[in-house]
């Protein structure tokens, strides 16, 4: 299954237009245009001992084990980051469609849960160098799969989504029915209960919750409705940014990344450092 979906994102990708840099490459160096707010910003988060960081339940980026503990990919990774940096990681789940106010706020230090980097996300946040290619793709029970095969099948459902997302973005863009729910695990429950007729998830979640021997092996994927990359968001003008981007290159070059993504799955949808 997961080799299915990242063959649908690799074919989405030859077909649309990517927006593949963070705010880091877009505006050039934010930490030389507020200098000040950069120092402070990494001394906060050294001086208190801990990286906040903003996430919601996301298999298999965000979730918790067995025992409560926050694991995935970006977890992970995460916590990885904070030790670099001689802190700490706190996880604190928020509502997605509140993200960049938690950030801009001081509530959390940044986000980092399977972001994508959309034009929105990008002129309100100082974001990383994208990690992980992903992909908008819909979800619907398997017994009526052959029905939807193209997006002007789809005109007719009824869509569960995740509010302020990107699956609620391509709802938007493609005129579809839909209703926005808490996040993107809602909206699968939504289509397994009948109570829509399917979902507009990120391709990595589906790879790890959608199809045989996962939770909902009654549901599959169809259409793929767009090709994105994730990132990390970090304040305005915060040279975590560059620190984040800096580790980001030394543990896919020793290898770390990539031993991480494996535990999860998501090798294959990894973006090369450079």
């Amino acid at each position: 299954m997961f080799k299915k979906i990242v063959s649908l994102v690799m074919v989405a990708a030859l077909s649309f237009s990517l927006v593949a840099c963070g705010a880091a490459k877009d505006t050039g160096n934010t930490e030389a245009s507020n200098t000040a707010a950069a120092v402070d910003d990494l001394a906060k988060v050294k001086e208190k001992g801990k990286l906040v960081v903003g996430i919601t339940d996301f298999e298999p980026m965000d979730y918790k084990d067995a025992d409560g503990k926050w694991i995935g990919f970006d977890a992970d990774m995460a916590n990885e980051f904070a030790k670099s940096l001689g802190v700490e990681a706190e996880f604190v789940e928020i509502e997605w469609d509140n993200k960049a106010l938690e950030l801009s706020s001081g509530n959390i230090d940044c986000v980092w849960n399977g972001m994508t980097l959309t034009d929105e996300v990008k002129s309100s946040m100082d974001c990383s160098n994208p990690y992980c290619n992903n992909a908008q793709i819909v979800i619907v029970p398997t017994d009526k799969a052959d029905q939807y095969q193209t997006v002007d099948s789809l005109t007719d459902l009824s869509f569960a989504v995740e509010v302020g997302s990107a699956g609620e973005e391509q709802a938007k863009a493609n005129n579809l029915k839909y209703t926005s729910v808490t996040n993107q695990a809602s909206a699968l429950m939504e289509v397994a209960a009948g109570t829509s007729d399917a979902a507009i998830i990120d391709s990595l979640m589906a790879a790890a919750m959608v199809g045989e021997g996962t939770s909902y092996d009654k549901l599959t994927y169809t259409v793929g409705l767009n090709s994105e990359e994730y990132g990390v968001g970090f304040r305005q003008g915060s040279n975590l940014t560059e620190e984040l981007n800096k580790f980001f290159k030394t543990s896919y070059e020793d290898g770390s990344m990539t031993k991480i993504a494996e535990t999860y799955g998501v090798q294959a949808a990894l973006i090369e450092q450079k």
